[in-house]
């Protein structure tokens, strides 16, 4: 009969096993846990042993770092030296002004830009709006290495050698590009049923933009300012090019041109100034991560 029960021993039988299976599914769960945690310990030991010993090394005076029978992960006398002199001596302060002065320039300059275009781009159709946008991220993807020859000519015709503003001027052409393609995925997952709305109103597209895309799109704005200040606070081949003087440096060439005079290396100093110049990205990436992996998710995959 179609309505016959199992037999009670098919029953019993099945109840064990369906227990096994469960058993065996979170067994493999737990292994998988174990070997990710595994992957990822190691994963961050292999990446904290340099900020490990640039700090150890900061600590040391220069008698001990030039001793080279001493423990190189052990300070026996920690000391702040290092610090005190970078920060009351010499041009560093001098240094981190310029970089800061240059990344806040660069990172409104590229905002301003970037918003603009990607708006115009997602929103704005118009004929080969598509292939621009293409051909604007591809720009990205040119090597600045082939770059700063023809860039050195224009910044001499311009008579900006050994400027700051050179700097200012050069910097978007790395991060415009990538942040215009940030922006352009974010803004085409925005409803356009907003769009119909605004103009039913009576808003023109700078209202539209300022009033709807920027709130709605702030995550991805945030992942893209975050790029623009990384990019413009840690480059380092434009300025070693373009600037020659120390009172023009920016952080990371003037560490370099400052404390390595021919063969000699002032590694305490040099590992202390490393520290602190990595210390404002260290901060922005600790409060706005979040959005930064937000931001670029949504531009890889909208659009």
């Amino acid at each position: 009969m179609s309505g016959a029960s199992l037999p009670a021993g098919a029953t019993a039988t099945a109840a064990p096993s369906a227990q096994r299976k469960i058993g065996s599914i979170k067994r493999e769960r737990r292994w998988a846990l174990i070997g990710a945690y595994v992957a990822l310990a190691v994963f961050v030991l292999f990446f904290l042993v340099p900020p490990f010993h640039m700090l150890m090394t900061s600590l040391k005076s220069s008698a001990e770092i030039a001793d080279l029978s001493g423990n190189p992960w052990i300070v026996s006398a920690p000391t702040l030296e290092n610090y005190r002199e970078l920060l009351t001596q010499g041009n560093y302060v001098l240094h981190f002004r310029n970089s800061v002065i240059v990344t806040l320039a660069v990172v409104a300059i590229t905002m301003v830009i970037s918003t603009l275009a990607a708006f115009s781009l997602a929103r704005m159709r118009f004929w080969g709006s598509a292939t621009l946008a293409t051909g604007v991220f591809l720009t990205y993807l040119v090597p600045e290495t082939l770059l700063f020859i023809p860039l050195f000519q224009i910044i001499g015709g311009l008579g900006l050698y050994n400027n700051l503003l050179a700097m200012i001027l050069i910097y978007p052409t790395l991060t415009v590009p990538f942040c215009t393609w940030i922006m352009i995925g974010y803004f085409s997952s925005i409803p356009k049923e907003l769009d119909e709305a605004a103009l039913i109103d009576g808003a023109n597209h700078f209202q539209m933009l300022w009033k709807i895309f920027i709130p709605v799109a702030l995550p991805g704005i945030l992942a893209a300012t975050i790029f623009a200040f990384t990019v413009s606070w840690a480059q380092f081949l434009y300025p070693m090019a373009f600037l020659v003087s120390s009172d023009q440096m920016v952080l990371t060439v003037g560490i370099v041109s400052d404390l390595i005079r021919g063969d000699t290396f002032a590694w305490g100093k040099i590992m202390a100034g490393a520290l602190m110049a990595a210390a404002p990205p260290l901060l922005v990436y600790a409060f706005l991560m979040d959005y930064y992996i937000a931001g670029l998710t949504a531009g890889a995959t909208k659009g």
